[in-house]
């Protein structure tokens, strides 16, 4: 679908506002013509310009061609019966009356014009962000091993802005001007309609040279909008690397960096920029010279006595000069909407990728883990390198399975295979003898809990990041859930207890606070599986004791699936498994392992020895 018809759809449950704000428009245009038309008999007293006088009230015919001359007799019988009765002054102070209450008519309209345009706005940028939103959560996890941050956040913040700048103003521009438009051209036919089609001649080669402007725009804009997203990311690595980069005295390397990103985000902006301008002043020009074209042939008419009078003529400059306003609005709304095609793009890109993780159409519900998890043949990799081969696996209900191994040997990729963040490749993962693709993704994920070794905490209170996923959650439950993780001991001390924020990635607190309170809220979901991604790894002795403490707690009756880097934590799994190449190259208890004085046996005594 057309990018501008997408966007029109986003415009669709506003359109009532839309039609209110046209309506309003529409008076906008009548009004000003009319309060320039008050204009003539002022300027005709001024002009001392000499009429017949009209004694006889005008009847109207019923043609409304013969509409003109109508109430130009009829406002004339009425301004002559004034000036009878009280004199030419009566009629210039009634005349500058009606055109200062016209005058604010005019204004009224122009108002309420705008005003109810702003739902529409405000609106429809909602709308967008809150899809796009909605989309970052439904995608899959690879996604954003591929995208950078940064132009995510660019997405759904500037180039909806431009959305709305641009394409959303543009399309109300373009529906809006043409009503003025045509309201100030029928007037100026009905003034002198040789006058208005001798004038009308340049108006093509003004659209086609803001055409061409607006084309470049777009190639301009698309440029800078991607320099943009890598400007953020630089921004977003920094303030996650900060201390990395000062304790390696890096910030001259990444100052350069980020200073040629952003010296050639400024060339691209000046060239965007300039050929915005060049629009304005354009299209001005080319009205100067229309002007000046209606003047020389004005004034030849006038002189050939085929033309107006004058003040009848400055109310056709008048008109004519305010005509080209919306001309100019009409003209640079083209190329706005050029320009925010670029961003609209970038959000449809967005939006139209593909989900590959979903439910399938005839997709079951599973509301209990009864029995065993089983790997069967299953193969993955990330791009052409295969990471997991031919695994099979079975984990019963109950079961402690802990993975260990080096770096890059798989473990991470079972995990995410496990809990459906990746789909397989080749093979099966079963759950009760159920293919967990054939399982509602929602009714899935309910089976499992996670912490891992990063701690990912909510800029939120300490009771919210416990309950998290609960719309119903109760304080006895949360306290319960913080008990067991061995948290309680330091929420109580907080100045607001559990109503305490912790901060952006809870930064108020320790390193060992914000494994508990993970754990916490891994207990309070209760689920019957439970996944540990080096959930120790990060954390000093001392806090490593507590936490452990409460993953014993937190584990104790369910099926756990735990990746381990210190293998003190695993001593009591029910099954080891030694990973290497995506393959298992041990398999057995802590104590069977040993005896086998293989590769656990002496990653063991490496451990020992560090």
């Amino acid at each position: 679908m057309n990018l501008l018809k997408r966007a029109l759809l986003y415009v669709k449950p506003y359109r009532s506002s839309f039609s209110v704000a046209i309506f309003f428009n529409f008076f906008y245009a009548i009004f000003n013509v009319l309060a320039l038309a008050f204009m003539m008999p002022i300027l005709s007293i001024l002009f001392d310009e000499k009429r017949v006088a009209i004694t006889e009230k005008p009847v109207f015919s019923g043609n409304l061609l013969n509409a003109k001359d109508y109430l130009s007799q009829f406002f004339g019988y009425q301004m002559n019966q004034i000036s009878a009765d009280s004199g030419p002054v009566r009629v210039l102070l009634i005349s500058c009356l009606l055109f200062i209450f016209l005058f604010l008519l005019r204004n009224i309209c122009s108002y309420f014009s705008e005003y109810f345009l702003i739902d529409l706005r405000s609106g429809v940028s909602r709308d967008f962000r809150v899809d796009i939103h909605d989309k970052i959560l439904d995608l899959p996890v690879a996604y954003f091993t591929e995208k950078k941050k940064g132009d995510m956040l660019v997405r759904i913040s500037n180039d909806v802005a431009e959305v709305e700048s641009n394409i959303l103003n543009g399309l109300v521009e373009t529906l809006r001007s043409p009503i003025q438009i045509i309201v100030f051209v029928t007037v100026l036919f009905i003034t002198n309609y040789q006058l208005t089609l001798f004038s009308i001649i340049v108006f093509p080669i003004m659209g086609s040279l803001i055409s061409w402007i607006g084309k470049s725009l777009k190639r301009d804009a698309d440029k800078a909008q991607n320099e943009l997203g890598n400007i953020l990311s630089y921004v977003d690595e920094s303030l996650n690397a900060i201390k990395v980069i000062k304790i390696f005295n890096a910030d001259f390397q990444i100052q350069k960096r980020f200073n040629r990103s952003i010296n050639k985000y400024r060339k691209l902006l000046q060239q965007v920029m300039k050929k915005k301008a060049l629009a304005s002043p354009t299209s001005e020009f080319l009205g100067a010279i229309t002007i000046g074209m209606i003047v020389f042939f004005g004034g030849k008419l006038s002189l050939e006595g085929k033309g107006l009078s004058g003040s009848e003529f400055i109310f056709y400059i008048a008109t004519f000069y305010t005509l080209l306003d919306p001309i100019k609005k009409f003209s640079r709304a083209l190329s706005d909407i050029q320009k925010g095609q670029v961003s609209a793009q970038r959000i449809f890109d967005v939006l139209d990728t593909e989900v590959l993780i979903e439910d399938k159409k005839d997709a079951r519900d599973f509301d209990e883990f009864k029995d065993q998890i089983e790997f069967k043949d299953v193969s993955f990799g990330y791009s052409d390198k295969e990471v997991i081969q031919n695994f099979n696996l079975t984990i019963k209900k109950g079961e402690t399975v802990a993975l260990v191994g080096a770096s890059g040997s798989g473990k991470s990729t079972l995990v995410n295979l496990v809990t459906r963040f990746y789909d397989v490749e080749r093979g099966q993962i079963l759950i009760d003898g159920i293919d967990i693709r054939d399982i509602k993704l929602k009714k899935y994920r309910k089976l499992f809990g996670l912490v891992t070794q990063d701690s990912i905490l909510f800029n939120d209170s300490v009771f919210n990041n416990i309950s998290l996923g609960d719309e119903n959650p109760t304080f006895e439950k949360v306290s319960e859930a913080a008990k067991i993780a061995n948290a309680e001991e330091f929420i109580v001390k907080l100045e607001n207890k559990y109503d305490e924020s912790i901060g952006e990635g809870g930064g108020k607190l320790s390193g060992g606070q914000k494994q508990r309170l993970s754990i916490a809220r891994a207990v309070y979901k209760n689920p019957p599986i439970m996944v540990l991604d080096e959930a120790t790894s990060a954390l000093d002795s001392q806090s490593e004791k507590l936490v452990q403490q409460a993953l014993d707690k937190m584990m104790a009756n369910r099926t756990s699936i735990i990746i381990a880097h210190r293998l003190s934590t695993i001593t009591n799994a029910d099954k080891i498994l030694v990973m290497e190449d995506g393959l298992i190259k041990e398999s057995g208890t802590h104590s069977e392992l040993i005896e086998k004085g293989g590769i656990y046996s002496r990653l063991i005594q490496l451990q020992k020895l560090s």
